[in-house]
Protein backbone atom coordinates (compact mmCIF):
# COMPACT_ATOMS: atom_id res chain seq x y z
CA UNK A 1 0.00 0.00 0.00
CA UNK A 2 1.19 3.51 -0.76
CA UNK A 3 2.61 5.54 2.09
CA UNK A 4 -0.06 7.81 3.54
CA UNK A 5 1.01 11.41 3.97
CA UNK A 6 -0.73 13.03 6.93
CA UNK A 7 -0.50 16.83 6.67
CA UNK A 8 -0.09 19.16 9.65
CA UNK A 9 -1.97 22.43 10.01
CA UNK A 10 1.38 24.26 9.79
CA UNK A 11 2.07 22.61 6.39
CA UNK A 12 -1.33 23.60 5.00
CA UNK A 13 -1.07 27.19 6.22
CA UNK A 14 2.42 27.46 4.66
CA UNK A 15 0.80 26.45 1.34
CA UNK A 16 -2.02 28.96 1.86
CA UNK A 17 -4.59 26.18 2.35
CA UNK A 18 -7.01 25.26 5.14
CA UNK A 19 -8.42 21.95 6.41
CA UNK A 20 -12.13 21.12 6.60
CA UNK A 21 -11.54 19.17 9.78
CA UNK A 22 -8.78 18.87 12.36
CA UNK A 23 -8.00 15.33 13.50
CA UNK A 24 -7.12 15.54 17.20
CA UNK A 25 -4.90 12.48 17.65
CA UNK A 26 -4.57 12.54 21.46
CA UNK A 27 -1.80 11.15 23.68
CA UNK A 28 -2.84 7.50 23.33
CA UNK A 29 -3.30 7.76 19.56
CA UNK A 30 0.17 9.31 19.28
CA UNK A 31 2.26 7.23 21.67
CA UNK A 32 0.46 3.95 22.41
CA UNK A 33 1.49 1.34 19.85
CA UNK A 34 -1.95 -0.32 19.77
CA UNK A 35 -3.84 2.98 19.54
CA UNK A 36 -1.57 4.11 16.68
CA UNK A 37 -3.25 1.46 14.50
CA UNK A 38 -6.62 3.17 15.09
CA UNK A 39 -5.04 6.54 14.28
CA UNK A 40 -3.72 5.20 10.95
CA UNK A 41 -7.10 3.70 10.05
CA UNK A 42 -8.94 6.97 10.74
CA UNK A 43 -6.47 8.74 8.44
CA UNK A 44 -7.05 6.08 5.77
CA UNK A 45 -10.83 6.60 6.05
CA UNK A 46 -10.50 10.41 5.83
CA UNK A 47 -8.17 10.03 2.84
CA UNK A 48 -10.49 7.49 1.15
CA UNK A 49 -13.59 9.71 1.32
CA UNK A 50 -11.66 12.82 0.27
CA UNK A 51 -12.11 14.93 3.40
CA UNK A 52 -9.42 17.60 3.62
CA UNK A 53 -7.97 17.12 7.09
CA UNK A 54 -4.84 17.87 9.06
CA UNK A 55 -3.31 17.21 12.47
CA UNK A 56 -1.43 19.56 14.78
CA UNK A 57 1.57 17.22 15.04
CA UNK A 58 4.11 18.44 17.59
CA UNK A 59 1.91 21.46 18.35
CA UNK A 60 -0.73 19.18 19.92
CA UNK A 61 -0.56 18.99 23.70
CA UNK A 62 -2.56 16.79 26.08
CA UNK A 63 -6.11 18.17 26.47
CA UNK A 64 -5.58 18.15 30.24
CA UNK A 65 -8.24 15.50 30.92
CA UNK A 66 -6.05 13.24 33.13
CA UNK A 67 -4.86 16.26 35.16
CA UNK A 68 -8.46 17.45 35.69
CA UNK A 69 -9.76 13.98 36.66
CA UNK A 70 -6.85 13.53 39.06
CA UNK A 71 -7.74 16.85 40.73
CA UNK A 72 -5.10 19.21 39.31
CA UNK A 73 -7.35 21.97 37.93
CA UNK A 74 -4.43 24.40 37.62
CA UNK A 75 -2.48 22.08 35.30
CA UNK A 76 -5.64 21.35 33.31
CA UNK A 77 -6.29 25.04 32.68
CA UNK A 78 -2.67 25.65 31.68
CA UNK A 79 -2.77 22.80 29.14
CA UNK A 80 -6.20 23.80 27.86
CA UNK A 81 -5.35 27.47 27.35
CA UNK A 82 -2.19 26.51 25.48
CA UNK A 83 -4.21 24.27 23.13
CA UNK A 84 -6.93 26.89 22.65
CA UNK A 85 -4.29 29.42 21.61
CA UNK A 86 -2.94 27.01 18.97
CA UNK A 87 -6.41 25.99 17.71
CA UNK A 88 -7.59 29.58 17.46
CA UNK A 89 -4.35 30.55 15.76
CA UNK A 90 -5.24 28.12 12.96
CA UNK A 91 -8.91 29.21 13.04
CA UNK A 92 -10.02 25.62 13.66
CA UNK A 93 -13.81 25.20 13.52
CA UNK A 94 -14.34 21.42 13.47
CA UNK A 95 -12.48 18.67 15.32
CA UNK A 96 -12.72 14.87 15.14
CA UNK A 97 -11.04 12.66 17.72
CA UNK A 98 -10.86 8.94 18.48
CA UNK A 99 -10.55 9.43 22.23
CA UNK A 100 -13.79 9.96 24.20
CA UNK A 101 -11.76 11.68 26.94
CA UNK A 102 -10.39 14.24 24.46
CA UNK A 103 -13.86 14.47 22.89
CA UNK A 104 -15.56 15.22 26.21
CA UNK A 105 -12.92 17.76 27.31
CA UNK A 106 -12.76 19.65 23.99
CA UNK A 107 -16.55 19.66 23.60
CA UNK A 108 -17.75 20.36 27.12
CA UNK A 109 -14.91 21.93 29.08
CA UNK A 110 -12.97 24.08 26.60
CA UNK A 111 -15.93 26.47 25.99
CA UNK A 112 -15.64 27.66 29.63
CA UNK A 113 -12.09 28.76 28.82
CA UNK A 114 -12.98 30.41 25.50
CA UNK A 115 -12.42 27.44 23.14
CA UNK A 116 -15.53 27.00 20.98
CA UNK A 117 -15.40 24.24 18.34
CA UNK A 118 -17.67 21.68 16.73
CA UNK A 119 -16.32 18.43 18.18
CA UNK A 120 -17.30 14.97 16.95
CA UNK A 121 -16.15 11.47 17.83
CA UNK A 122 -14.77 9.29 15.05
CA UNK A 123 -17.73 6.88 15.34
CA UNK A 124 -20.08 9.80 14.59
CA UNK A 125 -18.04 10.72 11.53
CA UNK A 126 -18.03 7.09 10.35
CA UNK A 127 -21.82 6.84 10.79
CA UNK A 128 -22.28 10.10 8.85
CA UNK A 129 -20.07 8.83 6.01
CA UNK A 130 -22.02 5.54 5.89
CA UNK A 131 -25.34 7.46 5.79
CA UNK A 132 -23.99 9.59 2.91
CA UNK A 133 -22.97 6.45 1.03
CA UNK A 134 -19.27 7.39 1.09
CA UNK A 135 -18.34 4.30 3.11
CA UNK A 136 -19.69 0.89 2.19
CA UNK A 137 -18.83 -2.45 3.73
CA UNK A 138 -17.44 -3.85 0.47
CA UNK A 139 -14.11 -4.50 -1.18
CA UNK A 140 -12.53 -5.70 2.04
CA UNK A 141 -12.90 -8.22 4.83
CA UNK A 142 -16.43 -9.58 5.28
CA UNK A 143 -17.93 -9.41 8.75
CA UNK A 144 -21.22 -10.99 7.64
CA UNK A 145 -22.74 -13.12 10.40
CA UNK A 146 -19.82 -12.61 12.81
CA UNK A 147 -20.75 -12.09 16.44
CA UNK A 148 -19.67 -8.64 17.62
CA UNK A 149 -20.32 -7.15 21.05
CA UNK A 150 -19.76 -3.43 21.57
CA UNK A 151 -18.48 -1.88 24.80
CA UNK A 152 -19.79 1.63 25.52
CA UNK A 153 -16.99 3.97 26.68
CA UNK A 154 -18.13 6.02 29.70
CA UNK A 155 -17.23 9.43 28.29
CA UNK A 156 -18.89 8.66 24.96
CA UNK A 157 -22.03 6.93 26.21
CA UNK A 158 -23.16 8.09 29.62
CA UNK A 159 -21.07 11.26 29.39
CA UNK A 160 -22.32 12.46 25.99
CA UNK A 161 -25.26 10.22 24.96
CA UNK A 162 -23.46 8.82 21.91
CA UNK A 163 -24.91 5.31 21.72
CA UNK A 164 -26.26 4.93 18.18
CA UNK A 165 -23.33 6.01 15.97
CA UNK A 166 -20.99 3.11 16.86
CA UNK A 167 -23.82 0.60 16.64
CA UNK A 168 -24.97 1.93 13.24
CA UNK A 169 -21.40 1.55 11.97
CA UNK A 170 -21.41 -2.10 13.09
CA UNK A 171 -24.94 -2.78 11.78
CA UNK A 172 -23.84 -1.69 8.29
CA UNK A 173 -21.49 -4.70 8.23
CA UNK A 174 -24.35 -7.23 8.28
CA UNK A 175 -22.69 -8.68 11.37
CA UNK A 176 -24.56 -10.10 14.35
CA UNK A 177 -24.50 -7.39 17.03
CA UNK A 178 -24.94 -8.97 20.46
CA UNK A 179 -25.38 -6.73 23.50
CA UNK A 180 -23.87 -7.32 26.92
CA UNK A 181 -26.22 -7.33 29.92
CA UNK A 182 -24.85 -3.96 31.00
CA UNK A 183 -24.86 -1.69 27.96
CA UNK A 184 -25.85 1.79 26.82
CA UNK A 185 -26.75 4.04 29.81
CA UNK A 186 -26.29 1.03 32.10
CA UNK A 187 -22.83 0.18 30.70
CA UNK A 188 -19.93 -0.79 32.95
CA UNK A 189 -16.67 1.17 32.98
CA UNK A 190 -13.60 -0.65 31.61
CA UNK A 191 -11.71 0.43 34.75
CA UNK A 192 -9.42 3.05 33.16
CA UNK A 193 -11.48 6.26 33.45
CA UNK A 194 -10.89 9.13 35.84
CA UNK A 195 -7.10 8.81 35.44
CA UNK A 196 -7.31 5.27 36.91
CA UNK A 197 -5.32 3.94 33.94
CA UNK A 198 -2.21 5.60 35.33
CA UNK A 199 -2.26 3.99 38.78
CA UNK A 200 -2.49 0.57 40.37
CA UNK A 201 -6.00 -0.60 41.28
CA UNK A 202 -7.16 -0.52 44.91
CA UNK A 203 -7.50 -3.79 46.77
CA UNK A 204 -10.63 -5.72 45.94
CA UNK A 205 -11.94 -9.08 44.80
CA UNK A 206 -11.68 -8.50 41.05
CA UNK A 207 -10.34 -5.92 38.60
CA UNK A 208 -13.06 -4.01 36.72
CA UNK A 209 -11.74 -5.01 33.29
CA UNK A 210 -11.94 -8.71 34.23
CA UNK A 211 -15.56 -8.23 35.35
CA UNK A 212 -16.28 -6.48 32.05
CA UNK A 213 -14.64 -9.07 29.82
CA UNK A 214 -16.54 -11.82 31.65
CA UNK A 215 -19.75 -10.04 30.66
CA UNK A 216 -18.48 -9.84 27.07
CA UNK A 217 -17.65 -13.57 27.06
CA UNK A 218 -21.25 -14.38 28.03
CA UNK A 219 -22.29 -13.16 24.56
CA UNK A 220 -19.87 -15.65 22.88
CA UNK A 221 -18.34 -12.92 20.68
CA UNK A 222 -15.76 -13.30 17.93
CA UNK A 223 -15.01 -9.57 18.15
CA UNK A 224 -15.23 -7.12 21.05
CA UNK A 225 -15.63 -3.66 19.49
CA UNK A 226 -14.19 -0.62 21.25
CA UNK A 227 -14.31 3.12 20.56
CA UNK A 228 -11.73 4.39 23.06
CA UNK A 229 -7.97 3.75 23.35
CA UNK A 230 -8.18 3.31 27.16
CA UNK A 231 -11.03 0.79 26.81
CA UNK A 232 -8.96 -0.98 24.14
CA UNK A 233 -6.07 -1.49 26.59
CA UNK A 234 -8.32 -2.71 29.42
CA UNK A 235 -10.39 -5.04 27.24
CA UNK A 236 -7.30 -6.55 25.59
CA UNK A 237 -5.74 -7.12 29.02
CA UNK A 238 -8.96 -8.83 30.09
CA UNK A 239 -8.95 -11.11 27.02
CA UNK A 240 -5.29 -11.97 27.75
CA UNK A 241 -6.07 -12.74 31.39
CA UNK A 242 -8.80 -15.15 30.24
CA UNK A 243 -6.40 -16.68 27.67
CA UNK A 244 -8.88 -16.06 24.84
CA UNK A 245 -6.52 -14.22 22.46
CA UNK A 246 -6.81 -16.92 19.79
CA UNK A 247 -10.63 -16.81 19.78
CA UNK A 248 -11.49 -13.14 20.36
CA UNK A 249 -10.24 -9.98 18.67
CA UNK A 250 -10.56 -6.56 20.30
CA UNK A 251 -10.90 -3.98 17.52
CA UNK A 252 -11.77 -0.30 17.31
CA UNK A 253 -14.78 0.71 15.19
CA UNK A 254 -12.38 2.55 12.84
CA UNK A 255 -10.28 -0.59 12.33
CA UNK A 256 -13.37 -2.68 11.59
CA UNK A 257 -14.67 -0.03 9.15
CA UNK A 258 -11.30 0.28 7.38
CA UNK A 259 -11.04 -3.51 7.00
CA UNK A 260 -14.60 -3.82 5.67
CA UNK A 261 -13.89 -1.14 3.07
CA UNK A 262 -10.58 -2.70 2.04
CA UNK A 263 -8.48 0.24 3.20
Amino acid sequence: MEELHIPTMAELVARGETADILFWVGCAGSFDERAQRTTRDICKILHHVGIKYAILGTEENCTGDPAKRAGNEFLFQMQALMNIQVLDGYEVKKIVTACPHCFNTLKNEYPDLGGHYEVIHHTQLIQQLIDEGKLRAEGGESFKGRRITYHDPCYLGRGNDVYEAPRKALESLDAQLVEMKRCRSNGLCCGAGGAQLFKEPEKGEKDINIERIEEALETSPQIVAAACPFCMTMLRDGVKAKEKEQEIQVLDIAEITARANGL
